[in-house]
């Protein structure tokens, strides 16, 4: 019998945190094979806020990653990749100048300074190539701190108030703020959210996109790619209801 041809005009776009892996963590093993079973039907690709160091550790990092999946879009896809080729790549000190940088670092730094939280650890201002991603707790905590700092926030809404005091502090500085993942917020320049992807995906003659994400409500980093009109977003709670939904969609 002949292999199934994948759609090639309908991708399936994913979220990485709390989409297919848990908070941080590794892809499983049932996930992963699932995925690469999908693609046998549609292309798969994935878009994260994190850098392309941290998305390859989360997919266990398969020295043939690029290769797995039919696009890869990290730090929202200002870093992006179609198969094993680099098709995109922007710079936020160039865009933005070190005197904005500093001024959001010093502000993020001093606020964070005041927070009493659980625990605090290291690494609470992370640079990446195109946005700065701002951590309460430290990125450095351990599993188990992350999960104590989550229940944390979703009780004290410490990040809810984070980025309403920067809103409040830079109102016209083109900036957005959007809470990201489980422990943090993402900042980068206003259009560079997760959309940003998407016009690598249409010159490519993709008409149907599929976005999956957990962070789709308005202030999380999937929200604006959930709501856009060129895909059609779905919200997940875990790993596992994202399968749920992809076998309704097209194993059923």
């Amino acid at each position: 019998m002949a292999a199934s041809v994948p759609d090639t005009s309908t991708i399936c776009l994913f979220d990485v945190d709390g989409t297919l892996t848990p908070s941080r963590q590794r892809i499983h093993q049932d996930v992963e094979d699932f995925l690469q079973e999908l693609r046998k039907k549609v292309l798969v690709g994935l878009v994260g806020g994190s850098d392309f160091v941290k998305i390859a550790e989360q997919m266990g990092n398969p020295p043939d990653l690029l290769e797995r999946f039919d696009y890869i879009f990290a730090e929202n896809g200002l870093v992006a990749y179609k198969g094993s080729t680099q098709i995109g790549q922007e710079d936020l000190k160039k865009y933005v100048g070190d005197e904005l940088l500093q001024r959001l670092i010093n502000f993020a730094l001093g606020y964070m300074s005041k927070l009493v939280l659980p625990c605090k650890r290291g690494t609470f201002v992370e640079f990446r190539s195109s946005m700065i991603n701002l951590c309460p707790v430290g990125r450095s905590c351990s599993q188990e701190e992350r999960e104590e700092f989550g229940r944390f926030d979703q009780e004290h809404k410490v990040r809810e108030k984070f980025v309403e005091a920067l809103r409040a502090e830079f109102p016209d500085a083109g900036l957005k703020f959007a809470i990201g993942g489980q422990i943090s917020i993402d900042v980068f320049p206003i259009g560079w959210d997760k959309r940003f992807c998407l016009p690598f995906l249409e010159k490519n003659g993709i008409k149907t996109i599929h976005f999956f994400g957990d962070k789709t409500a308005k202030g999380g980093n999937d929200h604006e790619i959930f709501e856009d009109h060129r895909t059609i977003g779905h919200t997940v709670i875990n790993p596992q209801d994202t399968v749920r939904q992809l076998k309704k969609l097209y194993f059923s």
